[in-house]
Protein backbone atom coordinates (compact mmCIF):
# COMPACT_ATOMS: atom_id res chain seq x y z
CA UNK A 1 0.00 0.00 0.00
CA UNK A 2 1.89 3.58 -1.17
CA UNK A 3 2.38 5.84 2.28
CA UNK A 4 0.79 8.83 1.01
CA UNK A 5 0.87 11.76 3.77
CA UNK A 6 -2.10 13.18 4.89
CA UNK A 7 -1.52 16.96 5.72
CA UNK A 8 -4.13 18.17 8.24
CA UNK A 9 -5.05 22.04 7.52
CA UNK A 10 -6.19 23.55 10.87
CA UNK A 11 -8.25 26.80 10.27
CA UNK A 12 -8.05 30.54 11.08
CA UNK A 13 -10.49 31.77 13.29
CA UNK A 14 -13.45 33.82 12.38
CA UNK A 15 -12.94 37.68 12.67
CA UNK A 16 -14.60 38.89 15.67
CA UNK A 17 -17.16 41.09 13.61
CA UNK A 18 -18.02 37.43 12.13
CA UNK A 19 -18.31 36.01 15.24
CA UNK A 20 -20.98 38.84 16.42
CA UNK A 21 -23.05 39.05 13.22
CA UNK A 22 -23.77 35.46 14.05
CA UNK A 23 -23.85 34.81 17.74
CA UNK A 24 -27.02 33.49 17.62
CA UNK A 25 -25.32 30.51 16.51
CA UNK A 26 -22.65 27.63 18.70
CA UNK A 27 -19.44 29.23 18.26
CA UNK A 28 -17.79 25.97 17.08
CA UNK A 29 -20.82 26.13 14.25
CA UNK A 30 -19.74 29.74 13.09
CA UNK A 31 -16.16 28.71 12.71
CA UNK A 32 -17.53 25.52 10.16
CA UNK A 33 -19.51 28.37 8.23
CA UNK A 34 -16.35 30.59 8.18
CA UNK A 35 -14.84 27.83 7.03
CA UNK A 36 -17.03 27.09 3.87
CA UNK A 37 -17.12 30.86 3.15
CA UNK A 38 -20.26 31.80 4.62
CA UNK A 39 -19.93 35.02 6.72
CA UNK A 40 -23.22 37.10 5.15
CA UNK A 41 -25.94 37.13 7.55
CA UNK A 42 -28.41 37.11 4.84
CA UNK A 43 -26.41 33.60 3.22
CA UNK A 44 -26.26 32.11 6.58
CA UNK A 45 -30.22 32.73 7.44
CA UNK A 46 -30.82 31.01 3.49
CA UNK A 47 -28.54 28.18 4.05
CA UNK A 48 -30.54 27.30 6.98
CA UNK A 49 -33.89 28.26 5.43
CA UNK A 50 -36.21 25.80 3.24
CA UNK A 51 -35.90 28.54 0.57
CA UNK A 52 -33.89 30.58 -2.52
CA UNK A 53 -34.65 33.91 -3.12
CA UNK A 54 -35.51 32.73 -6.69
CA UNK A 55 -36.26 29.61 -8.78
CA UNK A 56 -38.10 31.03 -11.21
CA UNK A 57 -37.51 27.89 -13.76
CA UNK A 58 -38.35 30.14 -16.73
CA UNK A 59 -35.13 32.32 -16.29
CA UNK A 60 -32.85 29.46 -17.61
CA UNK A 61 -31.95 29.38 -20.69
CA UNK A 62 -33.22 27.57 -23.20
CA UNK A 63 -36.76 26.61 -20.63
CA UNK A 64 -39.42 28.47 -22.69
CA UNK A 65 -38.98 27.16 -26.06
CA UNK A 66 -38.56 23.34 -24.27
CA UNK A 67 -41.93 23.95 -22.72
CA UNK A 68 -43.47 25.45 -25.83
CA UNK A 69 -42.55 22.41 -28.01
CA UNK A 70 -43.34 19.91 -25.06
CA UNK A 71 -46.71 21.43 -24.38
CA UNK A 72 -46.95 21.19 -28.32
CA UNK A 73 -46.61 17.53 -29.07
CA UNK A 74 -48.93 16.87 -25.73
CA UNK A 75 -51.39 18.98 -27.60
CA UNK A 76 -51.09 17.03 -30.90
CA UNK A 77 -50.34 13.24 -29.16
CA UNK A 78 -47.09 13.30 -30.80
CA UNK A 79 -44.65 10.09 -29.53
CA UNK A 80 -42.14 11.58 -27.23
CA UNK A 81 -38.88 9.59 -25.56
CA UNK A 82 -36.80 10.63 -22.78
CA UNK A 83 -33.07 9.90 -23.45
CA UNK A 84 -31.22 9.35 -20.22
CA UNK A 85 -27.55 7.92 -19.28
CA UNK A 86 -27.12 5.06 -17.30
CA UNK A 87 -26.04 6.43 -13.86
CA UNK A 88 -28.80 6.91 -11.12
CA UNK A 89 -28.45 11.14 -11.83
CA UNK A 90 -29.52 9.78 -15.61
CA UNK A 91 -31.90 7.05 -14.29
CA UNK A 92 -33.53 9.68 -11.59
CA UNK A 93 -33.72 12.22 -14.57
CA UNK A 94 -35.06 9.81 -17.06
CA UNK A 95 -37.79 8.76 -14.37
CA UNK A 96 -38.84 12.53 -13.46
CA UNK A 97 -39.59 13.46 -17.18
CA UNK A 98 -41.76 10.36 -17.71
CA UNK A 99 -43.34 10.97 -14.79
CA UNK A 100 -44.16 14.11 -15.09
CA UNK A 101 -44.97 13.86 -18.89
CA UNK A 102 -47.09 10.98 -17.85
CA UNK A 103 -49.09 13.57 -15.89
CA UNK A 104 -50.08 15.19 -18.80
CA UNK A 105 -51.47 12.56 -20.57
CA UNK A 106 -48.43 12.27 -22.89
CA UNK A 107 -47.35 9.49 -25.28
CA UNK A 108 -44.23 9.07 -23.45
CA UNK A 109 -40.86 6.56 -22.96
CA UNK A 110 -37.58 6.27 -21.64
CA UNK A 111 -34.39 5.38 -23.59
CA UNK A 112 -31.21 4.72 -22.03
CA UNK A 113 -28.15 3.66 -23.53
CA UNK A 114 -26.55 0.06 -22.59
CA UNK A 115 -23.09 1.57 -21.18
CA UNK A 116 -21.05 -1.30 -22.77
CA UNK A 117 -23.26 -1.70 -26.46
CA UNK A 118 -23.81 2.12 -26.75
CA UNK A 119 -21.72 3.91 -24.60
CA UNK A 120 -22.62 7.37 -23.00
CA UNK A 121 -25.16 9.26 -24.42
CA UNK A 122 -26.70 10.09 -28.11
CA UNK A 123 -26.02 7.47 -30.80
CA UNK A 124 -26.72 7.25 -34.00
CA UNK A 125 -28.02 3.93 -33.95
CA UNK A 126 -30.16 5.22 -31.34
CA UNK A 127 -31.76 7.87 -33.29
CA UNK A 128 -32.66 5.94 -36.00
CA UNK A 129 -34.18 3.07 -34.32
CA UNK A 130 -36.71 5.41 -32.12
CA UNK A 131 -37.55 7.46 -35.13
CA UNK A 132 -38.87 3.95 -36.72
CA UNK A 133 -40.34 3.36 -33.63
CA UNK A 134 -42.53 6.96 -34.29
CA UNK A 135 -40.89 9.19 -32.15
CA UNK A 136 -41.09 13.09 -33.04
CA UNK A 137 -39.51 14.46 -29.65
CA UNK A 138 -36.45 13.70 -28.02
CA UNK A 139 -35.70 15.30 -24.72
CA UNK A 140 -32.52 14.61 -23.64
CA UNK A 141 -31.64 15.07 -19.90
CA UNK A 142 -28.25 14.41 -18.20
CA UNK A 143 -26.65 14.30 -21.69
CA UNK A 144 -26.15 15.39 -25.29
CA UNK A 145 -24.31 19.00 -24.72
CA UNK A 146 -21.34 17.52 -26.72
CA UNK A 147 -23.70 15.59 -29.02
CA UNK A 148 -22.93 17.59 -32.10
CA UNK A 149 -22.30 14.97 -34.83
CA UNK A 150 -25.26 12.68 -32.97
CA UNK A 151 -27.87 16.15 -32.82
CA UNK A 152 -27.39 17.09 -36.92
CA UNK A 153 -27.89 13.24 -37.57
CA UNK A 154 -31.02 13.26 -35.80
CA UNK A 155 -32.34 16.77 -36.93
CA UNK A 156 -31.51 15.02 -40.71
CA UNK A 157 -34.17 12.16 -40.19
CA UNK A 158 -36.80 15.08 -38.76
CA UNK A 159 -36.37 14.72 -34.52
CA UNK A 160 -36.59 17.66 -32.93
CA UNK A 161 -34.32 17.23 -30.29
CA UNK A 162 -34.34 19.26 -26.93
CA UNK A 163 -31.23 18.72 -25.18
CA UNK A 164 -31.30 19.11 -21.31
CA UNK A 165 -28.05 18.55 -19.62
CA UNK A 166 -25.81 19.97 -17.00
CA UNK A 167 -21.82 18.82 -18.18
CA UNK A 168 -19.44 21.16 -18.88
CA UNK A 169 -19.73 22.52 -22.32
CA UNK A 170 -17.88 22.30 -25.45
CA UNK A 171 -16.28 24.65 -28.17
CA UNK A 172 -19.57 23.87 -29.98
CA UNK A 173 -23.35 23.38 -29.17
CA UNK A 174 -25.17 21.02 -30.69
CA UNK A 175 -27.73 22.42 -33.27
CA UNK A 176 -30.55 21.33 -30.93
CA UNK A 177 -33.95 22.87 -31.05
CA UNK A 178 -33.54 24.02 -27.38
CA UNK A 179 -30.92 23.42 -25.07
CA UNK A 180 -31.11 23.95 -21.40
CA UNK A 181 -27.68 24.45 -19.63
CA UNK A 182 -27.52 26.78 -16.65
CA UNK A 183 -23.17 26.44 -17.54
CA UNK A 184 -24.10 28.61 -20.83
CA UNK A 185 -22.21 31.84 -20.62
CA UNK A 186 -25.83 33.65 -21.34
CA UNK A 187 -28.04 31.79 -18.98
CA UNK A 188 -29.44 34.15 -16.50
CA UNK A 189 -30.50 31.91 -13.97
CA UNK A 190 -28.79 32.70 -10.45
CA UNK A 191 -27.55 29.15 -9.80
CA UNK A 192 -25.57 26.25 -12.24
CA UNK A 193 -24.57 23.62 -10.42
CA UNK A 194 -27.37 21.34 -10.31
CA UNK A 195 -27.33 17.87 -11.22
CA UNK A 196 -28.77 16.67 -14.51
CA UNK A 197 -32.03 15.75 -12.36
CA UNK A 198 -31.95 19.42 -10.83
CA UNK A 199 -31.96 20.87 -14.55
CA UNK A 200 -35.13 18.17 -15.41
CA UNK A 201 -36.50 19.52 -12.32
CA UNK A 202 -36.60 22.98 -13.14
CA UNK A 203 -38.16 21.86 -16.58
CA UNK A 204 -40.47 20.00 -14.92
CA UNK A 205 -41.43 23.15 -12.90
CA UNK A 206 -41.41 24.99 -15.84
CA UNK A 207 -44.15 22.85 -17.57
CA UNK A 208 -46.23 22.37 -14.18
CA UNK A 209 -46.50 25.80 -13.73
CA UNK A 210 -47.27 26.74 -17.47
CA UNK A 211 -50.34 24.42 -16.73
CA UNK A 212 -52.02 26.32 -14.30
CA UNK A 213 -51.67 29.72 -17.19
CA UNK A 214 -52.58 27.40 -19.72
CA UNK A 215 -53.93 24.32 -19.76
CA UNK A 216 -53.05 21.70 -22.21
CA UNK A 217 -52.85 18.50 -19.94
CA UNK A 218 -55.04 15.54 -21.83
CA UNK A 219 -56.19 14.50 -18.47
CA UNK A 220 -56.20 16.02 -15.05
CA UNK A 221 -53.30 16.59 -13.39
CA UNK A 222 -52.49 14.30 -10.01
CA UNK A 223 -48.57 15.71 -10.04
CA UNK A 224 -47.27 18.17 -7.78
CA UNK A 225 -43.88 20.00 -7.66
CA UNK A 226 -42.64 18.39 -4.17
CA UNK A 227 -43.68 14.96 -5.70
CA UNK A 228 -40.65 15.10 -7.95
CA UNK A 229 -37.95 15.99 -5.21
CA UNK A 230 -37.31 12.49 -3.97
CA UNK A 231 -35.69 12.02 -7.30
CA UNK A 232 -34.03 14.84 -7.03
CA UNK A 233 -32.40 14.03 -4.24
CA UNK A 234 -30.97 10.77 -4.99
CA UNK A 235 -29.76 12.14 -8.40
CA UNK A 236 -28.05 15.35 -6.85
CA UNK A 237 -26.22 13.40 -4.06
CA UNK A 238 -25.49 10.17 -6.15
CA UNK A 239 -23.91 12.65 -8.92
CA UNK A 240 -21.65 14.43 -5.87
CA UNK A 241 -23.03 17.76 -6.59
CA UNK A 242 -22.21 20.46 -4.44
CA UNK A 243 -24.98 20.66 -1.57
CA UNK A 244 -25.18 24.73 -1.41
CA UNK A 245 -27.61 27.16 -2.93
CA UNK A 246 -30.43 25.84 -4.44
CA UNK A 247 -29.07 21.79 -4.26
CA UNK A 248 -29.39 22.13 -0.78
CA UNK A 249 -32.98 23.38 -0.23
CA UNK A 250 -33.73 21.05 -3.21
CA UNK A 251 -32.10 18.04 -1.32
CA UNK A 252 -33.59 19.28 1.97
CA UNK A 253 -37.24 19.17 0.22
CA UNK A 254 -36.51 15.21 -0.97
CA UNK A 255 -34.81 13.73 2.15
CA UNK A 256 -38.17 14.79 3.43
CA UNK A 257 -40.31 13.23 0.54
CA UNK A 258 -37.86 10.01 0.46
CA UNK A 259 -38.69 9.93 4.67
CA UNK A 260 -42.37 9.77 4.41
CA UNK A 261 -41.77 6.61 2.31
CA UNK A 262 -44.29 7.59 -0.30
CA UNK A 263 -43.15 5.70 -3.91
CA UNK A 264 -42.61 2.11 -3.79
CA UNK A 265 -39.38 1.62 -5.37
CA UNK A 266 -37.67 3.90 -2.77
CA UNK A 267 -39.15 2.07 0.49
CA UNK A 268 -38.15 -1.23 -1.16
CA UNK A 269 -34.42 -0.05 -1.75
CA UNK A 270 -34.21 1.15 1.43
CA UNK A 271 -35.96 -2.09 2.91
CA UNK A 272 -33.11 -4.13 1.01
CA UNK A 273 -30.17 -1.97 1.65
CA UNK A 274 -31.45 -2.48 5.69
CA UNK A 275 -31.36 1.41 5.71
CA UNK A 276 -33.62 2.82 8.61
CA UNK A 277 -36.32 3.85 7.53
CA UNK A 278 -37.84 7.50 8.03
CA UNK A 279 -34.00 8.15 8.70
CA UNK A 280 -32.42 8.50 5.50
CA UNK A 281 -30.45 11.27 4.84
CA UNK A 282 -27.19 12.38 2.11
CA UNK A 283 -24.94 9.31 3.64
CA UNK A 284 -27.46 6.66 3.58
CA UNK A 285 -28.11 7.90 -0.37
CA UNK A 286 -24.37 8.20 -1.07
CA UNK A 287 -23.32 4.93 0.36
CA UNK A 288 -26.83 2.54 0.21
CA UNK A 289 -29.46 3.67 -2.33
CA UNK A 290 -27.25 4.77 -5.11
CA UNK A 291 -24.98 2.40 -5.57
CA UNK A 292 -27.79 -0.13 -5.76
CA UNK A 293 -29.43 1.90 -8.35
CA UNK A 294 -25.60 2.35 -10.10
CA UNK A 295 -25.22 -1.12 -10.22
CA UNK A 296 -27.94 -1.74 -12.66
CA UNK A 297 -26.10 0.25 -15.59
CA UNK A 298 -22.96 -1.18 -14.28
CA UNK A 299 -23.23 -4.48 -14.79
CA UNK A 300 -26.45 -5.21 -16.65
CA UNK A 301 -29.36 -2.80 -17.76
CA UNK A 302 -29.66 1.04 -16.24
CA UNK A 303 -33.90 0.07 -17.04
CA UNK A 304 -34.14 -2.09 -14.18
CA UNK A 305 -33.44 0.87 -11.68
CA UNK A 306 -35.74 2.97 -13.54
CA UNK A 307 -38.04 0.73 -13.75
CA UNK A 308 -37.70 0.33 -9.65
CA UNK A 309 -38.36 3.88 -9.69
CA UNK A 310 -41.32 3.99 -11.68
CA UNK A 311 -42.74 0.89 -9.69
CA UNK A 312 -46.28 0.92 -8.54
CA UNK A 313 -46.61 -1.39 -6.02
CA UNK A 314 -44.68 -2.84 -3.63
CA UNK A 315 -44.92 -6.83 -4.94
CA UNK A 316 -42.76 -5.48 -7.81
CA UNK A 317 -40.62 -2.96 -6.46
CA UNK A 318 -39.09 -5.74 -3.62
CA UNK A 319 -38.62 -7.83 -6.61
CA UNK A 320 -36.34 -5.47 -8.44
CA UNK A 321 -35.02 -4.00 -5.25
CA UNK A 322 -33.64 -7.62 -4.38
CA UNK A 323 -32.20 -7.84 -7.96
CA UNK A 324 -30.29 -4.63 -7.56
CA UNK A 325 -29.02 -5.79 -4.25
CA UNK A 326 -27.53 -8.31 -5.69
CA UNK A 327 -26.34 -6.76 -8.53
CA UNK A 328 -24.53 -4.64 -6.37
CA UNK A 329 -23.01 -7.00 -4.05
CA UNK A 330 -21.32 -8.44 -7.43
CA UNK A 331 -20.47 -4.75 -8.25
CA UNK A 332 -18.38 -5.09 -5.69
CA UNK A 333 -16.77 -7.76 -6.00
CA UNK A 334 -15.65 -6.98 -9.38
CA UNK A 335 -14.27 -3.60 -8.34
CA UNK A 336 -12.11 -5.12 -5.52
CA UNK A 337 -10.33 -7.23 -7.74
CA UNK A 338 -10.04 -5.15 -11.04
CA UNK A 339 -8.19 -2.72 -7.62
CA UNK A 340 -6.22 -5.17 -6.86
CA UNK A 341 -5.11 -6.16 -9.79
CA UNK A 342 -4.39 -2.47 -10.70
CA UNK A 343 -2.24 -1.76 -7.53
CA UNK A 344 -0.21 -4.85 -8.33
CA UNK A 345 0.84 -3.13 -11.81
CA UNK A 346 1.02 0.20 -10.15
CA UNK A 347 3.44 -0.88 -7.36
CA UNK A 348 3.85 1.77 -4.43
CA UNK A 349 5.55 4.44 -6.11
CA UNK A 350 4.67 4.70 -9.69
CA UNK A 351 6.21 7.19 -11.52
CA UNK A 352 3.61 9.25 -13.98
CA UNK A 353 1.80 12.00 -12.74
CA UNK A 354 -1.43 10.79 -14.54
CA UNK A 355 -1.79 7.23 -13.50
CA UNK A 356 -2.98 5.06 -16.49
CA UNK A 357 -4.43 0.93 -15.62
CA UNK A 358 -6.03 -0.60 -18.69
CA UNK A 359 -6.91 -4.61 -18.84
CA UNK A 360 -8.38 -6.65 -21.61
CA UNK A 361 -11.52 -7.59 -19.95
CA UNK A 362 -12.16 -5.22 -17.63
CA UNK A 363 -15.85 -4.96 -16.73
CA UNK A 364 -16.47 -0.78 -17.89
CA UNK A 365 -19.26 -0.44 -15.51
CA UNK A 366 -16.54 -0.21 -12.99
CA UNK A 367 -13.76 1.59 -14.22
CA UNK A 368 -14.98 4.18 -12.84
CA UNK A 369 -15.14 3.22 -9.50
CA UNK A 370 -11.35 1.66 -9.68
CA UNK A 371 -10.18 5.15 -10.92
CA UNK A 372 -12.07 6.50 -7.71
CA UNK A 373 -10.14 4.36 -5.42
CA UNK A 374 -6.76 4.90 -7.53
CA UNK A 375 -7.22 8.62 -7.20
CA UNK A 376 -7.72 8.16 -3.37
CA UNK A 377 -4.63 5.74 -2.60
CA UNK A 378 -1.96 7.60 -4.39
CA UNK A 379 -3.80 11.39 -5.22
CA UNK A 380 -2.88 11.46 -8.54
CA UNK A 381 -5.66 11.80 -11.33
CA UNK A 382 -6.34 8.08 -12.80
CA UNK A 383 -7.54 6.67 -16.08
CA UNK A 384 -8.96 3.63 -16.35
CA UNK A 385 -9.72 1.59 -19.09
CA UNK A 386 -11.18 -2.02 -20.89
CA UNK A 387 -8.53 -2.54 -23.72
CA UNK A 388 -9.59 -4.26 -26.67
CA UNK A 389 -9.54 -4.82 -30.38
CA UNK A 390 -11.39 -1.35 -31.31
CA UNK A 391 -11.94 1.84 -29.64
CA UNK A 392 -10.93 1.98 -25.96
CA UNK A 393 -13.13 3.16 -23.42
CA UNK A 394 -12.43 4.71 -19.78
CA UNK A 395 -13.23 7.03 -16.90
CA UNK A 396 -10.81 9.35 -15.22
CA UNK A 397 -10.88 10.59 -11.90
CA UNK A 398 -8.82 14.08 -10.98
CA UNK A 399 -7.65 15.71 -7.33
CA UNK A 400 -9.05 19.12 -6.77
CA UNK A 401 -5.62 20.74 -7.98
CA UNK A 402 -6.28 19.03 -11.42
CA UNK A 403 -9.05 19.85 -14.01
CA UNK A 404 -9.48 16.26 -15.98
CA UNK A 405 -12.12 17.74 -18.19
CA UNK A 406 -10.01 20.64 -18.95
CA UNK A 407 -6.93 18.59 -19.29
CA UNK A 408 -9.11 16.18 -21.93
CA UNK A 409 -10.08 19.11 -23.94
CA UNK A 410 -6.35 19.89 -24.44
CA UNK A 411 -6.22 16.36 -26.10
CA UNK A 412 -9.48 16.92 -28.00
CA UNK A 413 -7.52 16.47 -31.56
CA UNK A 414 -6.73 12.70 -30.97
CA UNK A 415 -9.96 11.46 -28.73
CA UNK A 416 -13.17 10.35 -30.39
CA UNK A 417 -15.41 11.84 -27.37
CA UNK A 418 -15.40 12.68 -24.17
CA UNK A 419 -16.65 15.01 -21.25
CA UNK A 420 -17.47 15.34 -17.53
CA UNK A 421 -16.52 17.66 -15.12
CA UNK A 422 -13.55 19.07 -13.36
CA UNK A 423 -13.17 15.72 -11.25
CA UNK A 424 -14.42 13.00 -13.09
CA UNK A 425 -14.99 12.29 -17.03
CA UNK A 426 -15.16 9.44 -19.39
CA UNK A 427 -13.64 9.17 -22.60
CA UNK A 428 -12.85 7.13 -25.98
CA UNK A 429 -9.93 7.15 -27.50
CA UNK A 430 -8.51 4.91 -30.49
CA UNK A 431 -6.19 2.33 -29.40
CA UNK A 432 -2.65 3.72 -31.48
CA UNK A 433 -3.30 7.22 -29.90
CA UNK A 434 -3.67 5.79 -26.39
CA UNK A 435 0.40 6.90 -25.53
CA UNK A 436 0.29 10.27 -27.29
CA UNK A 437 -3.31 10.93 -24.34
CA UNK A 438 -0.92 9.52 -21.52
CA UNK A 439 1.98 11.67 -22.73
CA UNK A 440 0.01 14.76 -22.77
CA UNK A 441 -1.85 14.50 -20.01
CA UNK A 442 1.18 14.23 -18.03
CA UNK A 443 2.54 16.78 -19.48
CA UNK A 444 0.03 18.72 -18.34
CA UNK A 445 -0.48 17.39 -14.82
CA UNK A 446 3.45 18.14 -14.22
CA UNK A 447 3.21 21.50 -15.22
CA UNK A 448 0.39 22.32 -12.69
CA UNK A 449 0.59 20.50 -9.89
CA UNK A 450 3.01 21.55 -7.03
CA UNK A 451 4.82 19.49 -4.88
CA UNK A 452 2.39 20.33 -1.98
CA UNK A 453 -0.59 19.04 -4.21
CA UNK A 454 0.96 15.45 -3.78
CA UNK A 455 -0.18 14.84 -0.31
CA UNK A 456 -3.71 14.42 0.76
CA UNK A 457 -5.17 17.52 2.25
CA UNK A 458 -7.32 17.35 5.54
CA UNK A 459 -9.09 20.47 6.09
CA UNK A 460 -9.74 20.36 9.80
CA UNK A 461 -12.94 22.65 10.86
CA UNK A 462 -12.32 23.09 14.73
CA UNK A 463 -10.26 21.59 17.71
CA UNK A 464 -12.59 20.25 20.30
CA UNK A 465 -12.25 18.40 23.59
CA UNK A 466 -14.23 14.86 24.04
CA UNK A 467 -15.81 16.58 26.77
CA UNK A 468 -17.49 18.81 24.13
CA UNK A 469 -18.60 15.66 22.24
CA UNK A 470 -22.53 14.60 23.62
CA UNK A 471 -25.71 15.39 22.01
CA UNK A 472 -26.34 18.57 22.58
CA UNK A 473 -23.36 19.86 20.40
CA UNK A 474 -24.05 16.51 17.64
CA UNK A 475 -27.57 18.22 17.30
CA UNK A 476 -26.02 21.61 16.55
CA UNK A 477 -23.68 19.40 14.33
CA UNK A 478 -27.02 18.33 12.70
CA UNK A 479 -28.70 21.51 11.33
CA UNK A 480 -25.28 21.46 9.06
CA UNK A 481 -27.21 18.48 6.91
CA UNK A 482 -27.45 17.45 4.77
CA UNK A 483 -23.48 17.53 3.66
CA UNK A 484 -22.26 16.27 1.20
CA UNK A 485 -19.85 17.73 -2.21
CA UNK A 486 -18.66 21.71 -1.05
CA UNK A 487 -20.91 21.43 2.76
CA UNK A 488 -19.17 18.20 3.97
CA UNK A 489 -19.44 16.45 7.45
CA UNK A 490 -17.33 18.56 9.90
CA UNK A 491 -13.73 17.22 10.87
CA UNK A 492 -12.95 17.67 13.86
CA UNK A 493 -9.58 17.13 15.83
CA UNK A 494 -9.88 15.80 19.56
CA UNK A 495 -6.19 15.64 21.02
CA UNK A 496 -4.06 14.55 23.28
CA UNK A 497 -6.34 11.09 23.98
CA UNK A 498 -5.02 8.15 25.68
CA UNK A 499 -5.87 4.90 23.94
CA UNK A 500 -7.62 2.48 26.02
CA UNK A 501 -7.95 -0.53 24.14
CA UNK A 502 -7.73 -1.20 20.02
CA UNK A 503 -8.13 -3.91 17.63
CA UNK A 504 -8.77 -4.59 14.14
CA UNK A 505 -12.23 -5.86 13.05
CA UNK A 506 -13.72 -6.64 9.69
CA UNK A 507 -13.47 -9.77 7.45
CA UNK A 508 -9.80 -8.98 6.69
CA UNK A 509 -9.25 -7.00 9.85
CA UNK A 510 -9.10 -3.70 7.50
CA UNK A 511 -10.90 -1.29 9.99
CA UNK A 512 -9.28 -0.39 13.37
CA UNK A 513 -12.01 -0.03 16.49
CA UNK A 514 -10.66 2.25 19.28
CA UNK A 515 -11.31 2.63 23.13
CA UNK A 516 -10.30 6.36 23.64
CA UNK A 517 -10.61 8.96 26.78
CA UNK A 518 -9.26 12.29 27.95
CA UNK A 519 -9.14 10.68 31.88
CA UNK A 520 -12.66 11.52 32.05
CA UNK A 521 -14.96 10.65 29.37
CA UNK A 522 -14.44 7.37 27.27
CA UNK A 523 -15.68 7.02 24.38
CA UNK A 524 -15.52 4.34 20.97
CA UNK A 525 -14.24 5.11 17.64
CA UNK A 526 -13.54 3.25 14.60
CA UNK A 527 -11.27 3.78 11.98
CA UNK A 528 -12.83 2.34 8.20
CA UNK A 529 -9.63 1.31 6.45
CA UNK A 530 -7.00 2.11 8.61
CA UNK A 531 -6.58 -1.35 10.23
CA UNK A 532 -2.85 -1.03 9.44
CA UNK A 533 -2.48 0.98 12.17
CA UNK A 534 -3.08 -1.36 14.44
CA UNK A 535 0.88 -2.02 14.50
CA UNK A 536 2.52 0.49 15.76
CA UNK A 537 -0.53 2.95 17.86
CA UNK A 538 0.94 4.96 20.88
CA UNK A 539 -0.58 5.23 23.49
CA UNK A 540 -1.68 9.30 23.25
CA UNK A 541 -2.57 10.53 19.89
CA UNK A 542 -4.62 13.29 18.50
CA UNK A 543 -7.39 12.30 16.21
CA UNK A 544 -8.78 13.79 13.08
CA UNK A 545 -12.91 12.83 13.09
CA UNK A 546 -16.46 12.92 12.40
CA UNK A 547 -18.66 13.00 15.30
CA UNK A 548 -21.61 10.81 15.23
CA UNK A 549 -24.35 8.69 16.49
CA UNK A 550 -23.79 5.05 15.79
CA UNK A 551 -27.10 2.66 15.72
CA UNK A 552 -26.40 -0.94 16.60
CA UNK A 553 -29.85 -3.32 17.22
CA UNK A 554 -31.56 -0.31 18.44
CA UNK A 555 -28.96 0.79 20.62
CA UNK A 556 -27.58 4.32 20.33
CA UNK A 557 -24.12 5.41 21.37
CA UNK A 558 -21.91 8.67 20.73
CA UNK A 559 -18.47 7.78 18.85
CA UNK A 560 -15.47 9.33 16.31
CA UNK A 561 -15.73 8.38 12.92
CA UNK A 562 -11.54 8.21 12.66
CA UNK A 563 -10.41 10.32 9.60
CA UNK A 564 -6.68 10.07 10.18
CA UNK A 565 -4.56 9.62 13.44
CA UNK A 566 -1.88 11.16 14.75
CA UNK A 567 1.01 10.85 17.69
CA UNK A 568 -0.23 13.72 19.99
CA UNK A 569 1.04 16.47 19.69
CA UNK A 570 1.66 16.14 16.18
CA UNK A 571 -1.87 16.88 14.86
CA UNK A 572 -1.98 19.80 17.33
CA UNK A 573 1.09 20.91 19.06
CA UNK A 574 1.43 20.77 21.82
CA UNK A 575 4.11 22.11 25.07
CA UNK A 576 7.42 21.19 24.54
CA UNK A 577 8.50 17.78 26.29
CA UNK A 578 4.95 16.34 26.27
CA UNK A 579 4.18 13.06 25.27
CA UNK A 580 8.20 12.01 24.39
CA UNK A 581 7.55 8.46 24.07
CA UNK A 582 5.31 8.99 20.37
CA UNK A 583 8.41 10.35 18.18
CA UNK A 584 7.89 7.02 15.80
CA UNK A 585 4.59 6.62 14.49
CA UNK A 586 3.69 6.11 10.75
Amino acid sequence: MPAVPIRWELPSPPPPDIQARLNWLHPIVVQILFNRGLVDADEVAEFFGQHVRSDNPFRMKGITDTVERLRWAIRRGESIAIYGDFDADGVTSTALMVQTLQAFGADVMPYIPHRVDEGYGLNQEALAWLHEQGVKVILTVDCGIRAVEEVTFGRALGLDILVSDHHSIGPELPPALAIINPKQVDCAYPFDAFAGVGVAYKLAQALLRSEDQAPVARRPLSLEEDDLLDLVAIGTVADIMPLRGENRVLVQRGLAQINQGLRPGLRALIRKSRSRSGEIDATAIGFRLAPRLNAAGRLRSAIIAYDLLMAEDDASADDIALELSQLNTERQRLTQDAVNYAMAELGDNPPDDVLFVGKEGFNPGIVGLVASRLKETYYRPALVAELGDGPIRGSARSVPEFNITAALDECADILVRYGGHAAAAGFTVQPELLPSLRRRLNTSASSQLRPEDRAHRLPIDAVVDLRDLDYAFLAKLKTLEPTGSANPPAILVVPDLMVRAYRRVGGEGQHLKLRISDGFITMDAIGFGLGDRAGNLPMRIDIACQFEENVWQDKRTLQLLVRDIKPAGRGIPVEPGEHEDTTAFF
